[in-house]
């Protein structure tokens, strides 16, 4: 099973020192062990590219100079690439099936489910508060298959 490749755009606030030449922007899938750098020059806008739907990425911008010196890291910022739809059956015959998703800020997510892939139905409405996953505890019908879609409005 593969993911699809997404991307994020990222702004920050101007270094206000006069000597700063460009930025890096560093990220990666751990917490303050940035895999990968994307200098951007004298902006303070970039897009990332590459990134794989439902895994975190975290992100941090240092400044530089003319010689190269660079700042400390920036606040650092966590975002989950939406997407991807993550299906566990429950413990036991009859369990509800969880449903997962990352969401993103500002974005409103519909939960459907169907029978026969022709006729759907939303059985959940979300929006995103915080880039995070959420959950729904489908109930399991007693025969005939189920699949799920999210739409992203």
């Amino acid at each position: 099973m593969s993911k699809g490749v997404s991307s994020a755009d990222l702004a920050w606030n101007p270094n206000p020192d006069p000597s700063v030449a460009g930025y890096n922007v560093y990220y990666g899938g751990a917490s303050r062990s940035y895999t990968n750098v994307l200098s951007v020059g004298n902006t303070t806008n970039a897009t990332v590219t590459g990134l794989l739907e439902g895994k975190n990425y975290y992100f941090a911008v240092t400044a530089y100079d003319a010689s190269g010196n660079e700042s400390d890291y920036s606040a650092e910022t966590t975002y989950i690439v939406p997407g991807w739809l993550l299906l566990t059956p429950g413990a036991t015959a009859g369990s509800p099936l969880r449903v997962q998703f990352p969401v993103a800020p500002a974005h409103s997510y519909e939960l459907q489910v169907s029978s026969d892939l022709t006729s759907w139905t939303t059985v959940w409405l979300t929006v995103g508060v915080t880039n995070t996953w959420v959950e729904y505890d489908a109930p399991i019908l007693a025969t005939g298959s189920q699949f799920y879609r999210v739409i992203l409005h």
